[in-house]
């Protein structure tokens, strides 16, 4: 692995083995950066929810969102993000805020497809937030995201915590169709050791597709892996760790799931056959699902599927 490279070791050896190392560490020089530009600053303080990869106190690895009003995110400068809220049931699932610990963010905006990613450290918590440093701040391409109007329920939002409801169990018959259902959800990973290498730490990524692209079967959940801008930061992290959290809107009714699992990535090119589109699989044990009521106070409605999606062929 290149020192200048953005990528940790197991990043790199899929790229290797895909036989697109060279090529990609071209391309990405300089966009991969230890500082967000200006127009990632102005688009974080417009996000009334981002998407969190975070750690429990045990490392078991989470993906939370957080919402609040228009500028609840501040950008103090260009190497600092300024939360004035902290992700749902972040005490009831003991997340771990330490100062120095790693996060993974990604700001999404499905009304416009734009998403851009902050991988970083926790400098800072306080009771109702908590300061982000920037390691790593990078966009990423508009692909399979769908588009959705999205406006914040204030009224949702004072009264979330207080509603909220939430119970650990397993994957019920409930939580599975809910799943299988859905055509967006976000997945963390991360690496398998913390330090001070930027290149270690937390991926928090937006996955998407035609409903029914993530199947459930029994414990286990599997969904295909698409073309995307080849860094394979998640693949990479489920590589050398395995450990990923999952988190599923169900937009329509302002409920969500929670999925702490073990991840691995399916190779076998046999499977293709499954899902047109699919250049490989994941797999995920899910060790504990949650099932969470009220936990999104944002009114949605679809507007149109990504176009990307066309691509993927049909399936049930």
């Amino acid at each position: 692995m290149q020192a200048s490279s953005p990528f940790h070791a197991t990043e790199v050896a899929i790229q290797e083995k895909l036989g697109i190392a060279e090529r990609l560490h071209q391309q990405v020089s300089g966009f991969i950066r230890h500082e967000m530009p200006q127009q990632h600053q102005d688009f974080y303080q417009s996000l009334p929810m981002a998407i969190m990869g975070c750690v429990d106190i045990l490392g078991e690895v989470w993906a939370l969102p957080v919402f609040g009003e228009v500028g609840f995110i501040q950008a103090t400068s260009n190497t600092t993000l300024q939360f004035n809220n902290l992700p749902i049931l972040h005490k009831e699932l003991a997340l771990d805020f330490d100062s120095g610990q790693k996060l993974g963010m990604l700001g999404i905006e499905l009304s416009t497809r734009r998403r851009n990613r902050v991988n970083g450290t926790v400098s800072k918590l306080e009771d109702n937030g908590f300061t982000l440093h920037v390691d790593q701040s990078y966009g990423n391409c508009p692909q399979y995201i769908h588009k959705r109007e999205f406006n914040l329920d204030s009224a949702k939002l004072n009264v979330m915590n207080v509603k909220m409801e939430f119970q650990p169990t397993q994957i019920t018959n409930a939580i599975a169709r809910t799943i299988e259902n859905a055509d967006t959800f976000f997945i963390a990973s991360r690496s398998k050791n913390f330090n001070a290498d930027p290149r270690s730490g937390i991926d928090a990524s937006h996955r998407g597709g035609k409903k029914g692209f993530v199947t459930v079967d029994g414990k286990y959940l599997k969904f295909p892996d698409f073309a995307g801008n080849k860094f394979f930061n998640t693949l990479g992290n489920i590589e050398e760790d395995g450990r990923v959290g999952l988190f599923f809107p169900d937009f329509e009714n302002g409920h969500g799931i929670l999925i702490r699992g073990h991840a691995k990535v399916l190779w076998d090119p046999k499977l293709l056959a499954e899902f047109a589109g699919a250049e490989r699989f994941v797999e995920i044990e899910c060790l504990e699902a949650i099932y969470i009521k009220h936990c999104i106070p944002i009114a949605t409605s679809l507007l149109e599927y990504s176009p990307s999606v066309k691509r993927t062929g049909e399936w049930s």
